[in-house]
This record gives C-alpha cells, sequence and structure tokens, in this order.
C-alpha cells in the first residue's frame, strides 16, 4: 500500500471520518493513481479531518501542493500527486457521487 494513503487514512480515522475508501484509478486517469475519499458530518469536521491529514502528512515529510476548497468546508481537495485527497461533507458526497463517476476504478476498502 502506498504510505501517503496509509498516512492520510490513520489521520482520517483519528477524527473520525465516515465511509473512508480509496478508489484505484490507475490505467483511468493521468491526473493521479488514487482518491481517497471520506465524509464529515459538517464543516467543522471536514476542516478537523484535512487538518489532521495535511500534519500527519507534513510530519512525514510530504509537501501539499494543492489545497482546494477549505474556506467553504464543504468539499476539500488535497492534492499529493499519486494521491488526491476528499474530504467532503455527507450532503456533497452523496450529491457528487466519486464513486460512480468513476465506476471503472477498484475500490479498495482499508
Amino acid at each position: 500500500m502506498d504510505q501517503k494513503l496509509k498516512i492520510a487514512k490513520e489521520a482520517m480515522d483519528e477524527k473520525k471520518a465516515v465511509n473512508v475508501i480509496v478508489m484505484d484509478i490507475r490505467g483511468i486517469s493521468a491526473v493521479t493513481d488514487y482518491f481517497l475519499i471520506s465524509s464529515g458530518l459538517n464543516q467543522n469536521q471536514v476542516r478537523a479531518i484535512t487538518d489532521n491529514v495535511i500534519g500527519r502528512m507534513q510530519e512525514a515529510g510530504f509537501q501539499l501542493p494543492v489545497k482546494e476548497g477549505y474556506h467553504e468546508g464543504r468539499w476539500i481537495l488535497l492534492d499529493y500527486g499519486n494521491v488526491i485527497v476528499h474530504v467532503m461533507q455527507t450532503a456533497e458526497r452523496d450529491f457528487y457521487t466519486l464513486e460512480n463517476l468513476w465506476h471503472d476504478a477498484k475500490v479498495i476498502m482499508m
């Protein structure tokens, strides 16, 4: 398993992220290898999950090149190159259904 995935997943678990999955999109997208997707119940939890992921990744030496959506706290994207982290409020995740948009991807439960 990719070290970035492992660290980010553990950071999500520490903040009680909901329905955490990994989507292996290698061979489907040239943008990245994996999506790590989780939900939070509200804006505060989404930001807390995100902050913990960023902190744990920085401790491991991974710098964050792109962070989007933090101010709104509804859908935050963290781009770590081969791993893109999505932390979404439940309503946004239900509406956008990334799992359905990338239905050809292999879903890995961690």
